[in-house]
C-alpha cells in the first residue's frame, strides 16, 4: 500500500503565530506515527517561519517512522540535512519567499547542479527525490543526475479534478509510467486531499509514497487528528 507521510508545517504555523510551544510539533509528530502515519515530512525554509530548524534536529531523536526533510538545495538546507541525515531529502525548487511549492525542478537545465547535490546527499546515505512536473522528460532528467525518486507536483491534478478525472490525471500516468520504466521510485504530493487522493491512488501504479500536510491539518480541525490519519489511510487501501 502507499505509504502516507504526514507534513507537520502547518502545526508548526499555528505554534508560532502565538509563541511558546503550543502546539507541540514534536509531540504532534509521534502522535501522527502511533495514529497511523507511515512518515513525517517537513519544509524548513530559510526564514524558518514554520518548521524551525532546531524542529528539525529534534524531530530525528524522536521519529520512529520514515523522516523526510524537504526543501530547495541552498547551502543552509543542505549543511542541515547532512547533519541530521533524514531517511530521505526531498529536493524542491522553491524561492525564498515562496508561499508555498509551486512548480517542480527543470531537470534539463539545473543538470550539473542537481547531479552534484544528489551525489553530495547519497554519498551519506540519505535517498534523493526529486520535485518535478508531470512531463516524461523532466522524469527522464531526474533519473539523468542520479536521483532515486521523483515526487510528482500534484496541484494541477487537485485543482482540474472535479472538472475531469481522466483528463487531469493522464500526464501524471504518463510520468509515472516513465519513472518506473526508469527503475524510479514514485512519489507525489501537493493539494491532494479526502476528495482526490483515491482516485489518484487507484490510477497511478507504483506510487511508494503520498506526502500531505496542508488539507490533512485543515480536516483535522473538524475530524480529528486520529481520525483524520485514518481517513487518509483508507483512501489509499487497494
Amino acid at each position: 500500500m502507499t505509504r502516507l507521510s504526514v507534513n507537520i508545517n502547518k502545526v508548526a504555523t499555528i505554534r508560532n503565530a502565538r509563541g511558546g510551544n503550543n502546539p507541540d510539533v514534536i509531540k504532534v509528530a509521534q502522535d501522527c506515527e502511533r495514529f497511523g502515519a507511515e512518515g513525517i515530512t517537513v519544509h524548513p525554509r530559510p526564514d524558518e517561519r514554520h518548521i524551525r530548524y532546531a524542529d528539525v534536529r529534534a524531530l530525528k531523536q524522536v521519529v520512529t517512522t520514515e523522516f523526510n526533510i524537504e526543501g530547495n538545495p541552498v547551502d543552509g538546507f543542505m549543511n542541515l540535512v547532512l547533519e541530521v541525515k533524514p531517511d530521505q531529502a526531498t529536493l524542491v525548487p522553491d524561492a525564498i519567499d515562496a508561499i508555498t511549492s509551486n512548480a517542480g525542478w527543470n531537470t534539463i537545465a539545473h543538470k550539473d547542479y542537481l547531479t552534484e547535490v544528489i551525489a553530495t546527499l547519497k554519498k551519506e546515505g540519505i535517498r534523493t527525490s526529486i520535485f518535478v512536473d508531470p512531463i516524461e522528460e523532466m522524469v527522464e532528467g531526474a533519473a539523468a543526475v542520479g536521483a532515486d525518486r521523483v515526487e510528482l507536483y500534484t496541484e494541477p491534478y487537485a485543482v482540474n479534478f472535479k472538472q475531469n478525472p481522466a483528463e487531469a490525471i493522464a500526464a501524471y500516468q504518463k510520468a509515472a509510467k516513465r519513472a518506473k520504466a526508469l527503475g524510479l521510485g514514485l512519489n507525489a504530493g501537493h493539494d491532494l486531499d479526502l476528495e482526490n487522493l483515491r482516485y489518484f491512488s487507484e490510477h497511478i501504479e507504483g506510487l511508494d509514497e503520498v506526502s500531505i500536510g496542508h488539507a490533512l491539518i485543515c480536516d483535522a480541525l473538524y475530524y480529528g487528528l486520529e481520525n483524520t490519519i485514518r481517513l487518509y489511510r483508507r483512501q489509499l487501501e487497494k
